[in-house]
This record gives structure tokens, sequence and C-alpha cells, in this order.
């Protein structure tokens, strides 16, 4: 009978860890696979870009042509939905002639795949090379990352020179945050897409501005505080008490990020 009682709640652990394992990426992506509308967007002058993945691939995209001399904003987005949900991002860059490539991945929006750490990073590194076939040079290039999204511009920024780097509610690393939801299992040990933004972001050359939501219940501010104090200079953060992980836009974010993309990107690109 002792043994029994051990064993059935050691059993039932047990099986809990491997559901875990099993279902991780069902519980880490949240696509919604139905392809995005366009709609009244195409008359900003949005268009579909299909990106070429080096796996073979083709991603349709949005993109927004930057105004003469603009930088482009590569945004990659968080963890559900697709980027028709990111939509009301796009008027703010407009009306200040920022072009816009809203990266959709493999997997998300009608996109063939199926999402991960290597198929995302590889969708990003497609994005880059779409926009240099654009003519776009790599300091007018800002790598914005939202949320899960903050990993992906990490990665892209620690291999590549860009021309700044905002991270909306970033984190340490998915296997840390996995560890502080789920602190009855060693989580931390069974992630597979860690998204080490935390060994990552050491190499990063370009002006850094972190986002970051007082309230954030989903990625407590202490992760992005933990990833600031990794990077080099310059690097700056923006903070909103109130906000939480999904609603920093209601609290200034955006002007925020048009202040700082002017002290760092605008103002290095006028003439001297």
């Amino acid at each position: 009978m002792l043994l029994w009682l051990i064993a059935t709640p050691i059993a039932a652990y047990l099986a809990v860890l491997a559901l875990m394992v099993a279902y991780q990426r069902q519980l880490q992506y949240f696509p919604d696979r139905s392809p995005p509308q366009l709609g009244a967007l195409s008359h900003l002058g949005v268009r579909e870009a299909a990106l070429r993945t080096a796996d073979g691939l083709k991603l349709l995209s949005w993109y927004l042509p930057p105004r003469e001399g603009r930088p482009v904003i590569l945004y990659c987005h968080g963890n559900g939905g697709h980027i028709g949900y990111r939509a009301d991002r796009i008027p703010p860059f407009a009306d200040a002639g920022y072009g816009l490539l809203l990266l959709e991945y493999r997997g998300y929006g009608g996109n063939p795949g199926n999402p991960s750490e290597a198929g995302l990073f590889a969708d990003a590194e497609a994005a880059m090379t779409f926009l240099r076939g654009e003519g776009i040079p790599a300091r007018r290039i800002v790598m914005y990352g939202e949320s899960l999204g903050t990993g992906v511009a990490v990665h892209i920024a620690a291999t590549q020179p860009v021309g700044a780097l905002v991270l909306e509610n970033p984190f340490t690393s998915i296997a840390a945050v996995a560890q502080h939801h789920y602190p009855f299992v060693p989580a931390a040990w069974l992630t597979w897409d860690r998204y080490d933004s935390l060994s990552r972001i050491g190499r990063v050359r370009a002006p850094l501005l972190v986002l970051q939501g007082g309230r954030d219940a989903v990625v407590p501010p202490r992760f992005g505080q933990a990833l600031l104090d990794a990077a080099p200079e310059p690097k700056e953060m923006w903070s909103a008490p109130a906000a939480g992980h999904e609603d920093l836009l209601h609290f200034g974010a955006m002007e925020a990020v048009l202040g700082f993309l002017d002290r760092h990107i605008i103002a290095s690109l006028r003439p001297q």
C-alpha cells in the first residue's frame, strides 16, 4: 500500500512531464493559420511580399516601402494570431515615413510549415534578404520584436548589422520564463525552443530600446531588465507602470519608439 501511495503521484508527475514535452510547441505557438486580409491597408501602400527561406518555403508577408531615404522596420510579432492582428502598428510608422516589413512566420497566416526556433530564425533571415533586394542598407533596418518575436529580433541583431533594435516586453530566454510559470517541473531543461536572448544580446552592435509593461504577468519586468543590463551601450528603457503584456501602445509606447529612432537613426542619416 505504501509503495502504491508513493508510486501513483510519481507516475502522475512523470505523465505531466511527458505531456509537456510532447506538446510543448502547441503550448508555445498559437498561430492563426488563416490568411490575413490587407483590406484598407492597401490604400497606405502596403502590399504582399513573398519571402523565400533557405529551406525552400515561400512566406507571404506585408511590406510598406519607405519614403525616400527613411528606415524600414522589420517587425517580428509574438506567438499568437498573425500579422493582421498587428495592423494597428502600421499607420503610425507610415505617417512618419518609415517602411515596414511585417514578417509572417511559417505556419502562421496561411503560410506553409510549422513554427520552431530554427524555423523562425530562418524566416527572419529571409526577410533580411528581401530588404537587401529592395535596396535597403543595413543601417536603415530597425529590428522590432514583440514578445516571442524579441527572441527572433535579437538573433538577427546579434548576427547581422542593423541600425537599431526595439524590444517590446522581452525575456532573457523562453526557458527561463517557462520555469517561472511552471516552478513545479524542470521546465528550463525540457524546453526545445529556448530563444536564449541573454546569451546573444552582448553581440548586438546597435542602439537598443526596451519597452516594458510594469504589470506584465506573461513576461514579468525583471526579465526585460536583466536583458537590458546585459546589453552594451547605447541602450534605453521605456516603461509604462500600468501596462500589461499587450497594451503598451495605449500608454504611449509608439511615441517613445519614434523618438528613440529619431535620436539614433534619423539623426545619423541626416547630412552633416
